[in-house]
């Protein structure tokens, strides 16, 4: 049984609890960011439920177009291999225009040359802003769908891990759950720092309030990511079964540190995440972004340089918030801003580094190069908070 299925009635009986607790309070003290609204408890609530059926199509979908699996798998590198080709030669032929137009300023040029070649030029641009996205689309799903299939749990215990078998003891307990925790950790902080893996995230952060609804807030489209993999518990000797129950257990005790109803744990602080510390992740205040990272424990934050205790009033969602309670706006919005990017580039290394740098590293750019202007156009634009 998945445990966080399970505990779907938990969910409602303690959100109806903390709203009415926040709803007395805010009778006394005033509103604040943590008070239920119905447009964006319900923008969550769908969040929830479509993180929960939509992988259901997508795992099976992905599988279907895994390399060396199907032949979709194989139509599907070749589709890359093709729009890499193709929008390679459009940069090619935009560039050499360019450096002819730029050669032949000085001097007379016919009509007719000009015409064409400024024909040719919008071909070039036409052909890149579809083949360019279509190249990094097929090409990820080709990396992700054979990563996971590579590094999936079932896998790994069989290449090795049923040799070292840990047993269903207290052992390999600990080394599930400490393990995930570990693993999480890096995976979380990964999500953070690299934009096509907020733009899976981000959909956690998108809210402005900061309640148990928010932790329904789930990402829908982690098919397309490219994780330090959980799959390596099962090569070190824990069982598949297990693997899946540490997963269910560390969500679970993601849910209930998503409140302001409780403000310390006291000594728990230090060892423990806590609402306090997890306040602090959502926050878009400058000095609370990307921290604490952790999910049970914040050790691993402590240890690696991403803590940060929770010192001002916390101001939630992100930097540039998506004004949207519409869950395809929310499920997709980056998704959207880096197909825009990407469309918009006129080199693989721009191409590439919408896709694999840092989130914030993509309105440097507009800002140094002076499109600011253009990606503000883009109404649901977003950076890490």
């Amino acid at each position: 049984m998945d445990l966080t299925v399970a505990a779907v009635p938990v969910y409602f009986g303690t959100m109806a609890a903390e709203r009415k607790w926040l709803e007395r309070r805010a009778a006394g003290g005033g509103p604040s960011q943590s008070d239920y609204t119905k447009p964006d408890t319900l923008g969550s609530l769908a969040m929830g439920v479509g993180s929960l059926v939509i992988p259901l199509v997508t795992h099976r979908l992905a599988r279907h177009l895994t390399p060396g699996k199907s032949k979709y798998g194989t139509a599907l590198v070749g589709t890359a291999v093709a729009a890499v080709a193709v929008t390679t030669i459009a940069d090619r032929v935009a560039d050499a225009l360019d450096r002819d137009r730029d050669d032949a300023s000085g001097a007379a040029t016919p009509d007719c040359r000009r015409q064409r070649r400024r024909r040719w030029r919008r071909i070039a641009g036409h052909v890149r802003r579809i083949s360019g996205p279509a190249a990094m689309l097929s090409g990820g799903l080709a990396v992700t769908t054979t990563f996971h299939r590579l590094t999936d749990p079932q896998r790994q215990w069989e290449l090795g891990g049923r040799d070292r078998d840990l047993g269903n003891g207290p052992l390999a307990w600990t080394v599930a759950i400490a393990g995930w925790d570990f693993i999480y950790y890096w995976n979380h902080r990964m999500m953070h720092e690299t934009r096509f893996m907020w733009a899976h995230h981000v959909v956690h952060h998108s809210s402005e309030r900061y309640n148990l609804s928010t932790a329904l807030r789930q990402p829908i489209a982690d098919v397309l990511g490219v994780w330090v993999p959980y799959g390596w518990l099962s090569r070190m000797g824990v069982r598949p079964t297990l693997v899946e129950q540490a997963r269910a257990i560390n969500l679970l005790y993601q849910y209930w540190i998503h409140t302001d109803a409780i403000r310390s744990l006291g000594r728990g602080e230090e060892v423990l995440n806590t609402p306090s510390h997890h306040r602090v992740h959502h926050g878009a205040n400058p000095k609370y972004i990307d921290r604490n990272h952790g999910s049970i424990l914040i050790i691993w934050d402590r240890l690696f340089g991403t803590f940060q205790r929770e010192e001002e009033p916390v101001v939630y969602g992100l930097t540039k918030n998506i004004e949207s309670y519409n869950p395809v706006v929310i499920g997709t919005h980056e998704w959207n801003d880096i197909g825009r990017d990407v469309a918009r580039s006129t080199t693989w290394r721009d191409r590439l580094s919408f896709v694999f740098r840092g989130p914030g590293w993509a309105y440097q750019h507009h800002a140094d190069h002076g499109t600011q202007a253009r990606a503000e156009e883009a109404p649901h634009a977003s950076v890490p908070a």
